[in-house]
C-alpha cells in the first residue's frame, strides 16, 4: 500500500447509518474514493448497477470466486457481497484513499491481507433506535427486520476487533468523528513524509 494512501473499512449492523455516513464523508472529502462491491442481491429503490453496487448473478459471482478476484466476500442476509481485489489495489496505487462498506466478516478478511487498513465500526445508540430505523426505511417485511436484528447482535459482538468505534446517535457528530479518523491518518509520520516531501527534505528528514 502506498504510504500516502489509506484503506478504510467501515462496517455496521443494518440500520446503523453506515451508508449515509460514508456518502456524506465522500461529499465533503474528494480524496476519499469508494470501492463498489459486487452483490447477488437485487437493486433497491433508486440503486443503479455500477453506482451503488455491481449487481451480478450467482453464476458470475461463483466465477469470480474461482478466479480469486475478490479481496473479500461474504454471505449476508441470504445474499453474497464481494470486493474486487484489482479495483482496490489500483486506487491505492494511484494514491487515493479508499473506503469499503462491508460487513464485519469481510473487514476482518481485509485486515489480514492489508494490516495497515483502518477498521471503523458504526454502532446504533440503542436497540430501540436500531429497530425504529429499520422500520422507518419501509424496505423490509417484519420477518426480515427481525432477522436483521438477530444478525445485528452477532455483528456488534465483533466491534472490539475494529480500530475505531463510532456511535451514530446524532448524525452530525458521527460524521465529525469519521472525518476526524480520516484526518488523523493523514497526519501520521509516514503520510506526512509522502505528501509533504519538500518540507521533510528541507528539514533534512529525507
Amino acid at each position: 500500500m502506498p504510504h500516502c494512501a489509506n484503506l478504510y473499512v467501515v462496517a455496521a449492523p443494518s440500520g446503523a447509518g453506515k451508508s449515509s455516513l460514508v456518502k456524506a464523508l465522500m461529499e465533503l472529502d474528494a480524496r476519499v474514493a469508494p470501492s463498489i462491491s459486487h452483490t447477488t442481491r437485487s437493486p433497491r429503490g433508486q440503486e443503479l448497477h455500477g453506482r451503488e453496487y455491481y449487481f451480478v448473478g450467482n453464476d458470475r459471482f461463483d466465477q469470480m470466486v474461482a478466479q480469486d478476484a475478490f479481496l473479500e466476500w461474504a454471505q449476508v442476509h441470504g445474499n453474497r457481497y464481494g470486493t474486487s481485489k484489482a479495483a482496490v489495489e489500483q486506487r491505492l496505487a494511484q494514491g487515493a484513499d479508499v473506503v469499503l462498506e462491508i460487513d464485519y466478516q469481510g473487514a476482518i478478511q481485509v485486515k489480514r491481507i492489508f494490516p495497515a487498513a483502518v477498521l471503523v465500526f458504526i454502532l446504533p445508540p440503542s436497540w430501540e433506535e436500531l429497530r425504529a430505523r429499520l422500520e422507518r426505511r419501509a424496505e423490509d417485511s417484519a420477518a426480515v427486520i427481525e432477522l436483521r436484528l438477530q444478525n445485528a447482535a452477532t455483528e456488534m459482538a465483533h466491534a472490539q476487533e475494529f480500530d475505531f468505534v463510532i456511535i451514530n446517535d446524532l448524525f452530525e457528530r458521527a460524521l465529525f468523528d469519521l472525518k476526524t479518523i480520516v484526518h488523523a491518518q493523514r497526519l501520521r509520520f509516514y503520510a506526512q513524509r509522502a505528501t509533504r516531501s519538500d518540507t521533510f527534505r528541507s528539514l533534512r528528514l529525507l
